[in-house]
């Protein structure tokens, strides 16, 4: 018998929590009841929408439940203020149950359950939407076959990364790095939100809201545009819901598409893995935008080296590069509306 690859769909669960609309500045602030996860989990993200006046900022907190049902210390995932003052995750939180990297709680050994706690610093802060993505990856996962149904592709407004090389280099270097703030702001574009206080800019920018979403989700500790709720936070500022989850598959994606919802994905790849990239790169995030007849994804790249941002990945390739554990695992955020209802789940939306 030839040899047998056996392939796996990551379990994910999504939970989403109400939060108080009125946080209390002092004290623990208030804390969510345990959540179950439903498997052995190894990796906890948390991702946020809120409102901090001036002088306000939220605190993000999470604490899990070992497998043998014991809990874990608290272990910051980030502190959020729309104006800056602090926006950044916390480095150094490592023990023997854990660490934070970044913008994600990686388990030492796995996880069954969770709680998660929001702080208010200052008066004001409110928390419009609060949500925990738990999953476990498995070696080897599988794609999905074509849907076999008419092409579609989403009006998204086509913005480039390096358009911006040079610009305010004081958020993670300038233009080079920022394939989030570009992709945050190809999706606001769609839904007709973003910002209007451009001026402090400067002249000759082709696309000043890419700017504004750099310094607007530039976090100071990781010294970078790329933390996944941040970019979440950051678009929720003008009015949008969202949340950070993992896909399992191309076919997932294309329900977001036909339901007119573009989302953004992180992937990781060598050039010679994706097709017409053009280019390689260990982290890279931008907006699935449709999808062909024969079930290619259509995307807008903004780190392509040529400046034509609208592409056509082939599928396979594409998930291969998305949804392996060694890449992103399938990380997703996904941004709409309020009053926008999103295709239906299994579980991890």
């Amino acid at each position: 018998m030839g040899l047998v690859l056996t392939v796996d769909r990551p379990r994910v669960a999504l939970t989403r929590f109400a939060v108080p609309p009125v946080l209390p500045d002092t004290g623990d602030g208030w804390t969510g009841d345990d959540q179950r996860i439903g498997f052995p989990a190894t990796q906890l993200v948390p991702s946020w929408t809120a409102r901090t006046p001036p002088g306000s900022w939220i605190e993000v907190e999470l604490q899990a439940v070992t497998a043998e049902g014991r809990r874990t210390k608290w272990y910051v995932m980030g502190r959020w203020s729309e104006h800056g003052e602090p926006r950044t995750s916390v480095a150094g939180q490592g023990d023997d149950d854990g660490d934070v990297a970044v913008d994600t709680f990686v388990a030492r050994r796995p996880v069954t359950a969770y709680r998660v706690r929001v702080r208010a610093c200052g008066a004001g802060a409110r928390v419009d939407g609060l949500a925990v993505m738990a999953s476990a990856l498995p070696p080897h996962p599988s794609g999905s076959p074509p849907s076999g149904r008419e092409p579609v592709e989403l009006d998204v407004p086509a913005l480039w990364q390096h358009a911006h090389a040079g610009h305010h280099p004081e958020y993670d270097g300038g233009g080079a790095n920022w394939c989030g703030p570009a992709a945050t702001s190809m999706v606001l574009a769609y839904w007709g939100r973003g910002p209007d206080d451009l001026g402090w800019v400067g002249g000759g920018c082709p696309h000043p809201a890419v700017d504004h979403a750099a310094r607007g989700t530039y976090d100071r500790s990781y010294l970078g545009t790329g933390n996944w709720p941040f970019n979440v936070a950051y678009a929720g500022s003008y009015g949008l819901r969202g949340f950070v989850t993992r896909l399992r598959s191309a076919a997932e994606l294309e329900r977001f598409a036909r339901a007119g919802i573009p989302v953004v994905v992180s992937l990781s790849f060598k050039e010679r893995e994706l097709p017409g990239s053009g280019y390689s790169t260990s982290g890279n995030l931008m907006v699935v935008t449709g999808f062909t007849a024969g079930g290619d994804v259509r995307v807008n790249d903004p780190a392509v080296p040529d400046g034509r941002v609208r592409r056509v990945y082939p599928r396979a390739a594409f998930e291969r590069v998305w949804l392996r554990s060694s890449g992103s695992g399938g990380i997703t955020y996904v941004l709409h509306p309020p009053e926008m209802s999103l295709p239906e789940s299994d579980g991890n939306w």
